[in-house]
């Protein structure tokens, strides 16, 4: 075999992308002269291979390092260690089980010592607590005046001391790592939003604000490596999302309730036109959260209040900037919904995320914005620059974790009448006659969880609302 062939199947079993067992299947279906092309794709076709973006990154990378020899020892001898798992569903499940026990100690913070400390030793002692929240798992930590410090972690609230935070605790733990000016702008403003970055990959988003006992401080956990779609539980409808993200124009919506993993699922589409497209993307967060570098497309990204005053002051230069994707970090009033509507009308592919649960409700958020007069025009142009409306929820599973559930609307003839002439309750039964097309209702999704085991009755019947469905659980 050539070096860069033997140099994929040695990088593919590092990965688990493939067995052993298939590498050689391979090799004797096309022979030892095959070239690399020619062996990932049958990979591909003999259906050994299912996440075929992992094997061109792999493939490129065999090819540079195909030309300055082979890999140590033959990748096809079977005396080796064979790779514990195939890249599946199934296996990712294993491996984020694998990475769920591995978790770090529960966080420690001497918090009844916080008055001792100069602001020196606060501010390493915080840095500590920040990594060790990450590290265990966690999603937020939380410090609030008058109350006990306490951290989520799969959507259950765990206290991490018994000692009740005083006023000037709460005030100099949230603000010991602000500089100066953060520092003067928060106590001017009562309210402040920020992304902390302890290094290149400790990461957090950070709210704080003064309630009626003093100081608090929500700190949300960024991962230090973009996720796939298909670790985010979007496997089963993988191939419809990426149709979506196949258009050069259009409006694609992420909606969901808040701590649903919206950022997140922006942030692995983000990373899926990088490492797919050689376009421009523009960002406009607050703040951003994950640092996407540029692939191979060249990746902007805006911070509202740091780098532009407002999400719709964003989008109007941006129309202006050359882009090709415009990805907007909320849609929250009516100047950003009508600039990103007119904006995908202009040939840019806009994606943004709102704080909806289904698609008949987000479709109704985005026009109920709009003056009456004006509805006839805005129920137009939102039936034809609208692609799609992916709503999703996070529910916890029945091994502690969470799973993720979600619901998809792909824009058709149907569904563009139905927005024109404002029908948003025949949405439902257009959808279910959608499944082809790759539409899919929350419900529907839910109730596959958990006739899979995934979920628990309770958790199921919680999150339907057909009574037909409900009845199949009860």
């Amino acid at each position: 075999m050539t070096n860069d062939v033997l140099w994929l199947v040695r990088l593919g079993l590092d990965q688990g992308l493939f067995s052993r067992k298939h590498a050689t299947a391979v090799r004797s279906e096309v022979g030892n002269d095959a070239d690399i092309g020619t062996f990932a794709q049958r990979l591909v076709d003999a259906g050994y291979v299912e996440d075929v973006d992992t094997l061109e990154k792999i493939a490129g990378l065999a090819m540079n390092k195909g030309q300055k020899g082979p890999p140590s020892g033959d990748p096809f001898d079977d005396s080796g260690t064979e790779p514990p798992f195939a890249h599946t569903a199934a296996a990712a499940k294993v491996e984020a089980e694998t990475k769920k026990s591995s978790a770090g100690p529960a966080p420690k913070f001497p918090f009844d010592t916080i008055g001792l400390l100069d602001g020196a030793a606060l501010a390493s002692a915080f840095r500590g607590l920040l990594r060790q929240t990450s590290d265990f798992g966690a999603s937020d930590l939380h410090l609030s005046t008058g109350s006990r410090p306490f951290i989520r972690k799969s959507r259950a609230l765990t206290f991490l001391s018994d000692y009740v935070l005083t006023a000037d605790d709460a005030l100099r733990l949230n603000t010991a790592l602000l500089s100066d000016g953060q520092k003067k702008i928060f106590l001017d403003r009562k309210d402040y939003d920020c992304a902390l970055a302890l290094s290149g990959t400790d990461r957090y988003r950070v709210n704080l604000m003064f309630h009626k006992g003093g100081a608090a401080g929500s700190y949300r956990m960024v991962p230090d490596k973009v996720p796939s779609l298909s670790n985010l539980g979007f496997s089963a409808h993988l191939e419809t999302i990426k149709k979506l993200l196949s258009y050069h124009n259009g409006l694609i919506l992420i909606t969901g309730p808040v701590g649903s993993g919206k950022t997140t699922t922006l942030a692995a589409m983000v990373d899926y036109l990088n490492s797919t497209r050689t376009d421009h993307i523009i960002t406009v967060e607050d703040p951003i959260e994950v640092v996407q570098p540029a692939k191979g497309c060249n990746v902007t990204q805006r911070e509202v209040g740091q780098h532009t005053k407002t999400f719709a002051s964003a989008l109007k230069g941006a129309l202006r900037e050359d882009p090709d994707v415009i990805i907007i970090g909320e849609l929250r009033d009516l100047e950003t919904i009508e600039m990103a509507i007119t904006a995908s009308e202009t040939g840019h592919l806009v994606i943004g995320t709102m704080h909806t649960s289904d698609a008949a409700t987000t479709l109704n958020r985005v026009l109920d914005v709009f003056p009456p007069g004006q509805l006839p025009q805005i129920r137009a142009s939102v039936a034809e620059s609208l692609r799609g409306i992916v709503c999703q929820r996070l529910l916890p599973d029945t091994k502690g974790g969470l799973t993720l559930a979600c619901e998809i609307l792909i824009n058709n003839v149907a569904i563009q009448n139905l927005i024109r002439e404002g029908k948003s309750q025949g949405l439902r039964n257009t959808m279910e006659t959608g499944v082809r097309e790759g539409m899919c209702l929350m419900d529907n999704v839910v109730l596959s969880l958990w006739q899979d085991r995934s979920i628990t009755a309770e958790t199921a019947l919680a999150n339907i609302t057909n009574r037909v469905l409900r009845a199949k659980i009860s």
